[in-house]
Parts: structure tokens; C-alpha cells; sequence
């Protein structure tokens, strides 16, 4: 309902913009928001529509985004906004996401100097980002602080404790947690507060078009320490950007922003790894939410990659805070993540043929039942004599099937639909899916459609296949 309310108010503030109809509206793919976004197409105009409930959150990332684009910066441009401030226009950037091309990158060529110099034209942008449109932003229209404040750290550290540490059953004492809370922020409170902080700076954030990049998500940027982005930048948990890597990467960014502001790098180091520390902590938070308690899979995938972060800042010393009860949470979590307490259990296909004879296999998984695809209307090898001992795993009966065209084209119109539901039912971390193949004595046509079925849904990814031929037990 909310979704087509959304839709309705995108389809009236385009129409009101480009002066025509709009002739197609689509749903995008949701993220880690609430925010809805449609592309709508008319005879002459393109936009992205977004509509989200949060007027004070939409005024920071327009105005924010004016402002940017005065400086010269690669933000979508605001073509229109609702009176409501709920509903507004952009500029359409396409769909390609910068942490999908590095991701492609990476696979072909390994994290090579052609992804170090991708790394170092974002950290150019970041730069201009904090230090030069940065100056001049009008902070009383960020969301939902003007600038990172102990508060706004304390939240960030809480976010962690009640969506990850208590959804996760780590055990802790809360007043001592509270107290190492408290001296992380203090020590945060002490580096540099004069600058321009995205608050999201990661590669998901950043879109190519044109061959060039666009920036994204910067609605909840506000005023304070340099270290932050460059953190949710080079820790980015799915990005994987190598440890040594992430070093050379940090040096790069302290002589470039020196060039700027020298002061603004003096003891960059210590700051930025305390700022690594309660980043990563914030992701866990997320992940927590979205994963464990939403049960959202993209989300979960990912808590075993910011773990692995956490381990690296303990293992090379980089958290030189006092802070015991913490430490303690954060090797619990270690532990728990090496013994694959964190990981997505795979879903399970159970393939089967029977007879209808027997009748439909019983789902004893508690998912209710599966598909049933009947096969006796295929070639049946059966009626034959040489094949009436055979099964649907004996080559002369797979040699039999295979020379009909329809016995295929049956499979593949079968993999068609299950895939489908394959793909739904690990992105909502479902557990169990059946999928049945009759036919008349549950020997020859069915066992060969379930086996070739069960081959060609191996590849996709956290899927366990178990294949059962019940009229042979």
C-alpha cells in the first residue's frame, strides 16, 4: 500500500516537472533504507523518483546536494521537490555502482595498481568533498545532528550494543561496557572537528556514468573529523581492500590532504584507527539489524567480513584504548565467528522422484511442500524390456531420454521456476525448499529429470542439493 502511495506521489511531482505523462514507472531495488526510489520514463524527460517519509532527512540530502553541485562536485542533480518535502526528483545516473565494477575488476585481475589508482581518484573526491565544498556548508540543515557530538558517538556505539551484541547473545556487563563507551568517545572528542564528514562514504555510495563518478547517500553528512570517510571507505567490509593496500591508501590521503591543510593530517594515524575501531562497530550494528533481526542474507553475508576487520585491529595493536570489557565482547565475537557462528545456514533442495502409485512425498521440513512436476506425459522407457530393470542414472536409459528434445526442454522449463524461487528464497533466508518429480513407477523419468535438475542448480551459491530417489530405498 505504502509502496503505491509512494508511486502515486513520484508520478504527480514528474508530471508537474517534465510537463508530460509519464509513460513507465519502476520499483528499484531496495538497500539498507526505507527510502523508495522509481525510474520514470516520459516521451522526453528521465528521472529517479524517491519518496521517503522523513521531510528533515530529504531537505539535508537536497540542500546538501545543491551545494556540492555549486562546487563543482559529481552529485545527481535536484530537478524537483514535493511541497511535503517527502517526495523528490533527481538526475538518473544508471545502474552501474562503483563497488560492482571494482568487484569485476578484482575477480579478473586481483587487486592490482588498476584498483589502487580507482581507490586514489575516489580519495581525490572525498578530499574536495571535506575540505573544499566543505568550508562553506551550511550545517543547520544536516540530519539528524549538525556535527558529531559525544552523543552522536554514544549512539553509534549503542547501535552496536542492542543490534549486535544483545541480538547475537554476547555476553557482557553493561555498566563496564558503558564505561569503555565513554573513554571512546572522549578520545574521539579530542581530534579535529572542522570538517565536512559523509558519514557513508563506501563504494556502494558512488555510481559511474559517463565514465565518471557520481556520489550518493550523503544525507546524513554533518560537521566533524577527517578520519571517518576515509575509515568507511577502506574498511568497507564486502569491498575487501587489502591490509597493506589499505596502508599505502591512508599515506596517499595525508599527503594529498596536506596539501590543503597541514594540520588537518598531524597524527593521523592513532585518531584514524580509533575511528576504525567505532566505525566498524556502527557496520556491526547495521548488520545486526538488517541481518540478524531482519534476517536480510546481503546483511548477514556480510558480518563475518567486518569481523574479520575487528580481528585485524586487535591482532596489529591498533586499539591502544583501555577499554577491557569491550575487548572482551570483541574476542567473544572473534571466537564465535571462527567456529561459523555467523554464517548463513544454506538452503537446503531436497530433489525428489516417486511414484504416483505411492503418492507425492510428505515435507517433513515443516516448509508445507514444494513443486511437483508430473512426468509421465514424457517418452517412457519403461514399456521397453531392456530398460524395465534400468534406472534414470543407467547410461542406456539417460542415452534413451536424451534423444527427445521435450525431455530436456521439460527440465529446463522446470529449473526456469524453481531457480526463481531458489533466488527469493535465499535472499529472504529461507531454509528448505522441496522439489518433486513423478511419474508412473518413480524409476526411469523421474530419477533422470531430478538428477539433471539437482546438476544444474549446484551452481548457485550457499544452496546444499540433496537428491533422493524414493522407490529405490
Amino acid at each position: 500500500m505504502l509502496d503505491k502511495s509512494a508511486e502515486n506521489s513520484v508520478l504527480l511531482l514528474f508530471e508537474s516537472w517534465a510537463g508530460e505523462q509519464a509513460g513507465e514507472i519502476n520499483l528499484l531495488p531496495g538497500s539498507g533504507s526505507y527510502r523508495k526510489y522509481f525510474r520514470v520514463k516520459g516521451p522526453h524527460h528521465q528521472a529517479i523518483g524517491a519518496y521517503y517519509d522523513s521531510p528533515s532527512e530529504n531537505r539535508a540530502f537536497i540542500e546538501l546536494g545543491r551545494h556540492f553541485k555549486k562546487h563543482g562536485l559529481n552529485v545527481p542533480e535536484i530537478y524537483a521537490v514535493g511541497t511535503d518535502m517527502k517526495t523528490y526528483l533527481q538526475e538518473d545516473l544508471g545502474n552501474i555502482v562503483l563497488f560492482d565494477h571494482i568487484t569485476k575488476i578484482r575477480e579478473k585481475e586481483g587487486f592490482g595498481q588498476k584498483l589502487v589508482g580507482i581507490y586514489k581518484s575516489v580519495i581525490d573526491e572525498l578530499i574536495r568533498f571535506q575540505m573544499v565544498a566543505g568550508v562553506s556548508v551550511d550545517y543547520s540543515v544536516c540530519w539528524p545532528a549538525a556535527e558529531f557530538d559525544r552523543q552522536a558517538y554514544l549512539w553509534d556505539l549503542n547501535y552496536f550494543k542492542y543490534n549486535f551484541l544483545k541480538l547475537a547473545k554476547i555476553p557482557f556487563d553493561e555498566y563496564r561496557l558503558e564505561q569503555d563507551f565513554r573513554k571512546i568517545a572522549e578520545g574521539l572528542l579530542s581530534s579535529d572537528n572542522s570538517w565536512f564528514v559523509y558519514r557513508d562514504f563506501q563504494a556502494r555510495n558512488i555510481m559511474l556514468h559517463n565514465q565518471k563518478m557520481y556520489f550518493i547517500d550523503f544525507q546524513g553528512g554533518r560537521k566533524g573529523p577527517v578520519y571517518y570517510d576515509l575509515v568507511s571507505l577502506l574498511f568497507q567490509a564486502r569491498a575487501r581492500v587489502p591490509f597493506e593496500i589499505r596502508e599505502t591508501l591512508i599515506g596517499y590521503y595525508i599527503r594529498q590532504a596536506g596539501k590543503i591543510n597541514l594540520k588537518s593530517v598531524q597524527d593521523f594515524r592513532p585518531y584514524f584507527y580509533k575511528f576504525a575501531l567505532i566505525r566498524i562497530l556502527q557496520t556491526l550494528g547495521a548488520y545486526g539489524f538488517r541481518g540478524l533481526y531482519e534476517k536480510k542474507g546481503h546483511f548477514l553475508e556480510s558480518i563475518p567480513l567486518a569481523i574479520e576487520n575487528v580481528k585485524w585491529l586487535l591482532g596489529n595493536q591498533k586499539i591502544t584504548t583501555e577499554i577491557p570489557e569491550l575487548k572482551n565482547c570483541l574476542n567473544e565475537i572473534i571466537n564465535m565467528n571462527e567456529t561459523k557462528k555467523f554464517n548463513l545456514p544454506p538452503l537446503k533442495l531436497q530433489v525428489n522422484s516417486f511414484s504416483y502409485k505411492r503418492g507425492i512425498p510428505v515435507d517433513l521440513s515443516g516448509n508445507g511442500g514444494g513443486f511437483v512436476f508430473d512426468c509421465r506425459a514424457l517418452p517412457n522407457p519403461g514399456r521397453l524390456e531392456e530398460y524395465r530393470k534400468l534406472t534414470g542414472m543407467d547410461k542406456k536409459v539417460i542415452d534413451y531420454l536424451q534423444q527427445y528434445e521435450e525431455v530436456d526442454a521439460f527440465v529446463d522449463q522446470a529449473y526456469n521456476l524453481v531457480a526463481q524461487s531458489v533466488k527469493v528464497y535465499s535472499g529472504r533466508n529461507f531454509t528448505n525448499l522441496m522439489i518433486n518429480f513423478g511419474c508412473t513407477g518413480g524409476q526411469h523419468r523421474s530419477v533422470y529429470c531430478a538428477e539433471k535438475l539437482a546438476a544444474k542448480l549446484k551452481g548457485f551459491p550457499n544452496i546444499d542439493v540433496e537428491v533422493r530417489h524414493r522407490e529405490q530405498e
